[in-house]
């Protein structure tokens, strides 16, 4: 495994970039940006935007659905779609707030929704994975599975994969939904999958942290992280010639935070705060200087993607549930007090907050400029520079 992985990640470094940027050049095309087309963002689950936000945040509209959201918010294209416990995945206008178009599942949305080649993925509470149509607003394809699911879809060529409450981790023809394969778990599959490269990481409420070959879904690596996790594992490259690592980090049930080597299939580090021992429920936003998470211990935690070393820390009143997003120099996240909260990435210090009067454990999405997030009394905050 470990050449392997040392062959892809050169790969990665030098061939993908060169060949993108050629064909965009030569199509005369730039790459965009502006969308915030699935859960953390990216494939690798950073937790990172692309887009910046203006110094000064304003509220410009919001949105009421009919029951309460933990779903994600998805950006595309001047659309955002998020789902709702009512049953159904809304398509709101970016720039009025007001819906286009919304699309009934039957069940309990808290899925977040992913997008890709203008078809919307997600899952619901009876365990139906759905694919629908931008364009026609219907049905494209479902797949059920024998269990809830939460975990939001991440796309690998022409797979789709995500998680599901039997255990399950699934990996389906992104075109017409049929089984390609499918690897089972000894638990709740509750986060969302990982990319990186040919290879699906994979966390989950049975303790390990897999490492799957998408191609034919079997298991290259394992890692026992020694408690349960709710959250999805982010990936950071180190993008060193001399010291290439991947590292995945994420937070468990057994108070830790911890970076695991993928590469070599080992713990690299683990965190525990000394005094405020409870667990992490959200998944974590990534750079190449920082980790940042919150807890249910109400703190949201800094440390050095190296050693897990902590940085800052920065005391809430209240758990938090709702996985940060780092936007240049500031990371914004919610509480299940109600507070959309925005701290300088440099030093931990408050610089920002809205209250919303209801919990929060949706995350955050942040796209031309705007960044959106819902509550759990079923309303979409939309926030950016008024003109």
């Amino acid at each position: 495994m470990n050449k392997f992985f040392e062959k892809l990640k050169t790969l990665l470094h030098w061939s993908v970039p060169a060949v993108v940027l050629v064909f965009l050049l030569l199509l005369g095309m730039r790459p965009a940006f502006s969308n915030w087309a699935s859960f953390r963002g990216n494939p690798q689950l950073t937790g990172v935007a692309a887009s910046q936000l203006p110094e000064k945040l304003e509220l410009l509209w919001t949105f009421k659905a009919g029951d309460m959201i933990e779903s994600t918010a998805t950006i595309v294209d001047g659309t955002v779609y998020m789902g709702a416990s009512d049953g159904y995945l809304y398509a709101i206008d970016a720039q009025s707030g007001k819906s286009t178009w919304k699309y009934h599942a039957d069940a309990s949305i808290k899925s977040s929704p992913s997008i890709y080649n203008n078809v919307i993925y997600f899952g619901d509470e009876e365990g139906i994975f759905h694919a629908v149509d931008i364009a026609t607003q219907k049905k494209k394809w479902q797949y059920t599975t024998d269990g809830e699911i939460i975990s939001s879809a991440n796309f690998a060529g022409d797979r789709v994969l995500f998680g599901s409450y039997d255990g399950f981790l699934y990996c389906l023809n992104i075109k017409n939904g049929d089984l390609i394969w499918k690897f089972e778990t000894e638990g709740y599959v509750h986060g969302t999958p990982a990319i990186f490269g040919n290879f699906v990481i994979v966390t989950g409420c049975d303790s390990y942290l897999r490492i799957i070959n998408i191609a034919d879904g079997t298991q290259t690596q394992q890692v026992n992280l020694g408690a349960y996790v709710g959250a999805s594992p982010a990936i950071l490259d180190s993008n060193s010639q001399t010291d290439p690592e991947v590292r995945a980090y994420c937070g468990t049930y057994g108070n830790e935070v911890l970076g695991v080597d993928l590469t070599s299939g080992e713990i690299a580090w683990r965190y525990e705060h000394p005094v405020r021992k409870l667990p992490f429920f959200a998944s974590a936003a990534v750079t190449e200087r920082l980790v940042i998470i919150g807890g249910r211990d109400k703190m949201v935690h800094a440390l050095s993607p190296e050693k897990g070393e902590p940085q800052w820390t920065y005391t809430a009143k209240s758990r938090i549930e709702s996985s940060p997003v780092i936007v240049g120099k500031r990371v914004f996240f919610g509480t299940t007090r109600g507070g959309l909260i925005a701290l300088d990435i440099t030093n931990g210090n408050q610089v920002w907050k809205f209250e919303t009067g209801s919990s929060i454990v949706a995350s955050p999405s942040v796209a031309n400029g705007r960044i959106y997030i819902g509550t759990e009394d079923g309303v979409l905050y939309c926030f950016g520079e008024k003109k």
